[in-house]
């Protein structure tokens, strides 16, 4: 039996994670913390064996409690989601040597760079991956620049942060001005070119610089559509499972360009949200330094990066994960999700024409 912590637990996707751990490992005992008592995965019944309440991650108690905690229950190994928490974790590898417990993650470099959108946009500027992009804040709008370099429609965006915070996309320079007075709260953002095409996520895993497999989906609706702005949420309500290996093949290249542009390798788990332009080709909007929202619901129809992570923690390498860079799903799965409700899988979108 081994003993798992699992950060951020009022998140959906450590829920999903503690949730297949639970279907395949009935065994492991799970412990699960977060710096919000109200956090739901405290309270849903079955989920945890035990629950903490812990410090903020930038906080001085942070580690002690997480030394601490790690000490006293045993801990194996630990599942850090937030991306906040993967910085910290890694400043303190690069403090002490080690981490607190064994993880899986990336080096604090590439965590850093890919965690802020306008530092990923720099270093992507003129290549192939992203779309025409430029940093704004408060203090310097770049009104010309908006105009005569992005021009409209164009996106915004909060250069960190999930669930598309502050995203919209902008018509002119009035609705410009006008979103930078409401959304005064967020320092900082992104403007680039309005991207038409398929909103596309990519799940991949790497191993010390080695790609070793990935696979991808479409977000074709969105959860509450009407609450946003944008009509965009940072859940999918339907989505499609992809067998195109273009989308790999592009990501990869991408992690390629960016680990020789740090002089890093890269390693963890990498997912990427990606979207067409108007020819069809593809855009990085960004990446992040962890499992993605879906990442149970791709267990539950073969790719299974959760039971992969626990094989690396368990056996102290990969060799016991198979590589298929270019995984294919068996059969056109889509799923469908919405708030407070278990997600549902259908073999095909055939199955929506039986009413």
């Amino acid at each position: 039996m081994k003993t798992i912590l699992i950060t951020g637990i009022g998140g959906l996707t450590p829920r999903s994670i503690a949730k297949i751990i639970r279907e395949k490992h009935p065994d492991y005992k799970l412990i699960g913390c977060d710096i919000e008592k109200k956090s739901i995965g405290f309270y849903e019944k079955g989920l945890l064996d035990e629950r903490y309440v812990c410090p903020l991650c930038t906080s001085e108690d942070y580690f002690p409690f997480i030394e601490k905690l790690t000490a006293e229950r045993g801990i194996d190994y630990a599942f850090v989601q937030p991306e906040a928490e993967i910085v910290q974790w890694g400043a303190y590898f690069d403090k002490h040597g080690k981490y607190p417990c064994p993880v899986f993650m990336g080096c604090t470099l590439l965590s850093k760079s890919l965690k802020d959108k306008s530092v990923m946009a720099e270093l992507l500027e003129d290549t192939e991956f992203i779309p025409k992009t430029i940093k704004v804040t408060h203090a310097d709008p770049r009104i010309e620049d908006v105009e005569n370099k992005i021009g409209f429609p164009c996106w915004i965006r909060a250069t960190q942060g999930t669930g598309g915070l502050g995203s919209l996309k902008l018509r002119d320079i009035n609705s410009y001005r006008s979103w930078l007075l409401i959304n005064s709260d967020i320092p900082e953002f992104t403007v680039s070119e309005f991207l038409p095409g398929r909103h596309l996520a990519n799940q991949m895993l790497y191993y010390n610089g080695e790609y070793i497999k990935g696979a991808s989906l479409e977000c074709v609706e969105y959860v509450m559509v009407n609450a946003a702005p944008s009509h965009v949420t940072g859940n999918t309500h339907f989505g499609r499972f992809l067998n195109e290996d273009r989308i790999n093949a592009f990501c990869d290249r991408c992690i390629k360009y960016l680990e020789n542009k740090l002089g890093v390798k890269a390693h963890g788990i990498l997912s990427f949200d990606l979207k067409e332009d108007k020819n069809g080709e593809l855009k990085v909007t960004e990446v992040n330094i962890r499992h993605m929202a879906y990442t149970g619901v791709m267990a539950h129809v073969g790719f299974d990066l959760i039971e992969d992570t626990i094989r690396i923690m368990e056996d102290g390498g990969c060799q016991n994960v198979s590589r298929e860079p270019f995984f294919h799903f068996d059969k056109p799965y889509v799923f469908l999700r919405d708030v407070d409700t278990i997600p549902i899988i259908l073999d095909s979108e055939e199955e929506f024409d039986t009413f």
